[in-house]
């Protein structure tokens, strides 16, 4: 990581408080297994893979997790720079834009800032990731029926982040010298999600350009 996106990084301008794991739990020991992975430089492709003898739910929900706390980093830095008059519309580009849609207040797709879309995502995924009855913590707790649909909507809305900042924010990223550190964030997620077929193909389109330009 370069000393510019350390001192970024270390202003702790992260969207949302960290989720951790308990030390001493399998989650941990298997986020501690997936970090040395990538410290070791393994090939991104080859470091996403299902470690021998492990549950497959187990390594997705210990990378949704990380995926969160580091996506959630990448916006921190630029965050400043997304506000309502430069982002009126969330958007990747003049090709795509996201609506919003949950449970409560916006049962319907609602046109927001980008922003405010970021604000009730994140919010969204907390809830999600901190309910036991979705990401059980207790070994041998099993998973939900619902636990591939609800990871396949996170993954593919912690997407549209990526797109949003590659599309409308990397000037601010390049500037700050974190460019390697965002290219190499984004290749790891986009191998997660295709060895394990957790986003649509589709939802990817956006960003092949980018995909493209990386040389891959």
């Amino acid at each position: 990581m370069s000393h510019a996106l350390k001192q970024v990084f270390n202003k702790d301008k992260t969207f949302r408080p960290k989720r951790k794991f308990e030390p001493g739990t399998q989650r941990f020991e298997l986020h501690k297994k997936a970090q040395a992975s990538l410290n070791a430089g393994l090939d991104l492709k080859v470091a996403v893979q299902l470690p021998p003898g492990e549950e497959q739910n187990d390594w997705v929900a210990v990378h949704v997790v990380d995926f969160f706390n580091r996506i959630n980093l990448i916006y921190g830095t630029i965050s400043d720079y997304c506000t309502e008059q430069s982002c009126p519309v969330m958007s990747g580009g003049p090709k795509y834009e996201y609506r919003w849609q949950d449970e409560h207040k916006y049962r319907k797709p609602t046109a927001l800032s980008a922003p405010q879309y970021m604000n009730l995502l994140m919010d969204w995924i907390e809830v999600q990731i901190n309910n036991e009855d979705i990401f059980p913590t207790n070994v041998g707790t099993p998973f939900p029926k619902n636990f591939l649909p609800v990871v396949k909507k996170i993954l593919s809305r912690l997407f549209r982040v990526f797109v949003h900042v590659y599309i409308h924010h990397f000037d601010r990223i390049t500037q700050m010298g974190s460019e390697a550190h965002v290219n190499t964030c984004y290749k790891h997620f986009y191998y997660f999600v295709k060895e394990f077929n957790l986003i649509d193909t589709k939802e990817l389109e956006p960003l092949v350009s980018v995909w493209a330009a990386l040389g891959y």
